[in-house]
């Protein structure tokens, strides 16, 4: 097979297993050194050895696709993170509003987050970097976020929209952690808890009501802030009126995401009745840090049909035009 097609589609696959960053970071680089070679060079093994980007592995998976075979690497990786057929609550997802670049906590550029999203057939993803109080995660400021919005027009493509965005922090208060002006430049804002997860319920539920209120929020991400599994431990929910805030997201139409993080399986399932009781939107997201984890959209989607979710209530089902007279809705 291609030795560049073999390099970047293992680095998509370790992204959507979400293996070491530094393992994907390693095949990327590797296939962009591999792009910039002519065929004779690429067959200079002793030369392709030497390379800068060129390590023990990558050298393999190369030598072995130019012997016409899968790379053992590869093959390895399909088994173990082999994908079941996607459900039919997949097949009509058309787009995504929570994704990460490398201007925050993601692992790749804009453009390769743009260019997976098309090769998935996405008709529009909206890039959603951090806010600036979370900085662990390198939170866009609001000249760094100025800057972001005058060049993401030009990731736009033939039938794809890459949507401006943010993820930005619910603060103590309920506020939101960016200014109100650039937020209403935006297409699409995800309000987020961060911090203070242990928050009394009380608190939380003021916290939570008050950013759901604000005119700027279009969907409230991960609401409980739990971890379930993966590298980072696990992490209990917060704890807050899920009913009362639920109901705040119908009356205001902010659409409750179904984060399609396998470690977070946020909302838990017991919310999701909930805020199906409610009339809730909801937006099945895969807040992606890297481009093989736009596909987490089938775990997401899986939760959904499971809990009977109406595909017409999800606002990710939507063509583009439908979604954005959603998000210029009277949010008053």
């Amino acid at each position: 097979m291609d030795p560049l097609d073999a390099l970047t589609e293992i680095a998509y696959l370790l992204e959507r297993e979400r293996s070491s960053r530094y393992k994907s970071k390693a095949f990327r680089a590797a296939a962009d050194v591999v792009a910039g070679l002519s065929a004779d060079e690429l067959r200079d093994a002793a030369a392709l050895r030497r390379r800068p980007g060129i390590g023990e592995s990558t050298f393999r998976v190369i030598q072995e696709a130019l012997a016409g075979d899968v790379p053992s690497y590869l093959a390895d990786l399909r088994e173990r993170t082999g994908v079941a057929g996607r459900s039919a609550l997949r097949e009509r997802l058309r787009g995504d509003l929570h994704a990460h670049s490398d201007w925050s906590d993601g692992l790749t550029p804009i453009d390769a987050m743009a260019a997976a999203a098309r090769r998935l057939g996405h008709e529009y993803l909206a890039l959603t970097d951090h806010s600036p109080r979370l900085t662990v995660a390198n939170g866009l400021s609001a000249e760094r976020l100025e800057r972001q919005l005058e060049i993401v027009p030009g990731f736009a493509g033939e039938g794809f929209t890459l949507l401006t965005g943010i993820e930005v922090d619910i603060l103590a208060d309920g506020g939101l952690d960016q200014d109100d002006a650039l937020l209403a430049r935006l297409d699409v804002v995800v309000a987020s808890v961060h911090s203070q997860l242990r928050m009394d319920a009380a608190g939380m539920t003021r916290r939570m009501l008050a950013a759901v209120r604000n005119p700027r929020t279009d969907v409230l991400g991960h609401c409980t802030g739990r971890l379930v599994e993966g590298s980072r431990g696990t992490r209990p929910p917060s704890e807050f009126d899920a009913r009362a805030v639920f109901a705040a997201c119908a009356e205001h139409c902010v659409a409750v995401e179904i984060n399609s993080r396998p470690e977070r399986q946020d909302p838990p399932d017991e919310l999701i009745a909930i805020a199906l009781a409610e009339g809730c939107l909801f937006s099945i997201d895969s807040d992606a840090h890297a481009p093989g984890q736009l596909s987490l959209l089938d775990y997401g989607a899986e939760r959904a049909e499971r809990a009977g979710v109406p595909a017409d209530r999800i606002v990710t089902t939507w063509p583009l035009e439908r979604l954005r007279t959603w998000l210029d809705r009277d949010r008053g």
